[in-house]
């Protein structure tokens, strides 16, 4: 299959439950080297849990490098970065916050890739962040998935954060120690799957997920299950939804209904009616807020990333996710989401949009307005001059 390294094993965890143990096991396995990357590090029980893990790896010789975005991040004290620099930690800070009242395009975009790599052994990809996925009062733990990799894909998540790591402490005038260059040799096969490792970035990838998940839904036959944190679809991609609909593939779509971000939330609903009219079956997420970036199509290939489905994942911000093609993996996948559908998520009917108030419609067409406007200051059009 033409994109596709075959020899790996995926394993996919759920929750920070799942995430955080295995990531701070595979730390202390560390011999030579560990990459971190994430969109948000906070100082509580998860940030400091994997910071220690991070310091004992240094300390024993391990080169360690971490990775957090200037403005995800922001609230991490440098008490915490101070220790694990004193400690051998090598942190970088992607695009820092200057001042938040300044207004640059480039603000918006960020490293919102959440990975780790170990050695040449295993990497992590994922939607969860360095955060205490169970900080939300009174609300079960935020709903999201992540996969630890072994085999062949491990080399080109090596070489995907040596470049970013390499291209920030050159433009930040940190230049790479010697004893960064690490090199990779080609990792044995540790399994049997399929998988793809996708990115988005502002030069060669720029558009690598969104057409990934075009070419698996214009080639679907039977089912689209999609759950998306942030689902806010451009033109093309809300198209390729109805033309499977119309040809008879059941769709699923799996949203927030709790939200952390309410203008997100309101401006999702901007397109529930089109998408009701085909047929399109969705969902809201109520017993805890949804962070998930997953995909399964056809019980046969599924995504697992950190790109949500809106303009900012998909125009903007650095992403990472990963395709595997495998009937095994897919059901499991497809399992644990019905699962949380089934004891989680209420079903959007068309009745209720009818009855809908009227200070909720315009507060819907006003969070719209806002993101189209926010992405025409960074010159990247939404594709939507008018929703057709």
């Amino acid at each position: 299959m033409k994109g596709y390294l075959a020899g790996n094993r995926i394993t996919l965890l759920k929750n920070g439950a799942e995430y955080f143990p295995a990531l701070e096991a595979a730390f202390d396995q560390a011999r030579e080297h560990i990459h971190l990357e994430s969109y948000i590090y906070r100082d509580d029980e998860a940030g400091r849990r994997i910071a220690q893990a991070l310091v004992r790896a240094a300390r024993r010789g391990v080169n360690v490098h971490l990775l957090i975005d200037g403005f995800g991040a922001r609230p991490l004290p440098e008490k915490l970065l101070q220790a694990m620099r004193n400690a051998g930690v090598q942190v970088q800070i992607f695009r820092p916050e200057i001042s938040r009242w300044r207004l640059r395009r480039y603000r918006l975009r960020r490293l919102h890739r959440k990975l780790a790599l170990v050695d040449s052994r295993i990497g992590f990809i994922g939607g969860i962040n360095v955060v205490n996925d169970a900080e939300t009062p009174r609300l079960p733990p935020q709903y999201d998935y992540a996969v630890a990799v072994e085999g062949p894909l491990v080399g080109e998540i090596f070489r995907t954060v040596r470049r970013l790591w390499n291209m920030v402490a050159w433009a930040q005038l940190h230049h790479p120690r010697r004893r960064d260059h690490e090199r990779i040799t080609a990792v044995p096969a540790a399994g049997s799957m399929h998988a793809q490792f996708l990115l988005r970035d502002n030069l060669r990838h720029r558009r690598d997920i969104e057409q990934a998940y075009l070419h698996a839904i214009g080639k679907a036959r039977h089912e689209i299950l999609i759950a998306n944190a942030y689902f806010l679809p451009g033109t093309r991609f809300r198209h390729a939804l109805m033309a499977a609909a119309r040809r008879g593939v059941k769709i699923i779509v799996l949203v927030q209904g709790k939200t952390d971000h309410a203008m997100a939330n309101y401006a999702k609903q901007a397109f529930y009616g089109r998408l009701l009219e085909v047929g399109v079956e969705i969902y809201e997420y109520q017993k805890s807020v949804l962070h998930a970036k997953t995909a399964v199509i056809d019980g046969i290939w599924a995504t697992v990333g950190s790109s949500n489905i809106d303009p900012f994942s998909l125009l903007l911000s650095r992403e990472a996710n990963i395709v595997v093609y495998d009937r095994g993996f897919a059901h499991e996948l497809r399992a644990s989401l019905q699962q949380e559908m089934d004891s989680g998520a209420v079903r959007v009917r068309a009745e209720s949009l009818q009855s809908m108030p009227l200070y909720k419609r315009l507060l819907i067409w006003l969070s719209y307005g806002i993101v189209r406007l926010m992405m025409g200051m960074v010159n990247y059009p939404h594709a939507d001059p008018k929703l057709k």
